[in-house]
């Protein structure tokens, strides 16, 4: 009988270990990928918009090259962090079902079954990609999770979305030889895109380096060629990959069958905004995924609060 069982073993999964194992409780976490899986799923030139210290946990020092930490030095931190101190972490076992019977939780995995009084869940939102919903998403050339930009080098690539990972993937490739052009549903470049890189995609669009189709949508995607909706009217362009950074949302079917009550509009999980703790009893949410589909709300460096105020409350209730 565990005291916590902890669903996701990313950064804030890995800081509501630690805080559990200051506190002299019983836990384990569950990983359906590997140690920290959507940090390893992202670009493999990706820098952290954060300082290292904001992506501290557990109080350990984070310690970094540049003022911005890289996806390399991340990847170092947190293993280092769950090897050196010992966390009970199960890696590649995905969880299957989560059920509540006289206040004990029994969680059943892809490879074994577990009881816990209370259970946390950190899953995070890279698991599942906002889908374009159009003729042609499906094929292979269509991607909507991007690791190196040396794949595309020569070829004709089409990027939708106008936020930071599909600036990214924009310039990243233009400069490996790609023909970019970006379909931008609103009228400019996101302002939430990284203030060192934003100038850099304006100037590249200003100057004809990169084709950007603003007010605009991709509307059908065929091997060889693309439809896109322009404010002049529709046109196809040739087209060889269509890269969807579209964004990313929890697995919502998931949190429901677990219990949980969600917002209509946008999905957003009930829970008591002082201890995490959801409408199920004893079931906290922790990091992304408390913020539904407005993923842009919780981060690292926010949301690494949670695992002291769950524990806090977890060891407040067993007094």
């Amino acid at each position: 009988m565990l005291d916590i069982l902890i669903i996701g073993g990313g950064p804030i999964g890995i800081a509501c270990g630690l805080k559990a194992q200051k506190a002299g409780l019983s836990f384990v976490i569950i990983e359906k990928g590997c140690l920290v899986n959507s940090l390893y799923n992202y670009p493999s030139t990706m820098t952290f918009f954060s300082t290292s210290e904001k992506l501290e946990i557990g109080g350990i020092p984070f310690v970094t090259i540049s003022n911005k930490p890289t996806r390399a030095e991340a990847l170092e931190y947190y293993r280092r962090v769950a090897t050196s101190n010992h966390l009970p972490i199960n890696l590649f076992e995905e969880v299957t079902a989560v059920t509540r019977d006289n206040a004990i939780y029994t969680v059943t995995t892809s490879q074994a079954t577990y009881q816990a009084k209370r259970i946390i869940i950190s899953t995070g939102f890279y698991d599942v990609a906002v889908n374009l919903d159009i003729p042609g998403e499906n094929l292979p050339k269509v991607k909507h999770y991007y690791k190196d930009p040396h794949y595309f080098a020569m070829q004709k690539i089409v990027v939708v979305g106008s936020s930071n990972s599909a600036i990214d993937v924009a310039l990243e490739t233009y400069r490996k030889g790609a023909e970019v052009t970006l379909v931008i549903r609103g009228s400019e470049i996101s302002q939430r895109v990284k203030y060192w890189v934003r100038p850099d995609i304006i100037n590249r669009i200003k100057e004809g380096s990169i084709k950007a189709y603003f007010n605009s949508n991709l509307k059908a995607i065929r091997e060889t060629e693309v439809d896109i909706e322009t404010p002049e009217g529709a046109i196809t362009i040739p087209n060889d990959f269509v890269m969807a950074m579209t964004g990313y949302k929890p697995n919502f079917d998931q949190l429901k069958k677990w219990g949980l009550k969600l917002a209509d509009d946008k999905f957003i999980p009930e829970y008591n905004h002082e201890t995490m703790e959801t409408n199920q009893p004893g079931l906290y949410l922790a990091g992304v995924v408390c913020g539904g589909m407005d993923t842009h709300l919780w981060f690292i460096e926010n949301s690494r609060i949670h695992a002291d105020m769950i524990v806090d409350d977890i060891v407040a209730k067993r007094r």
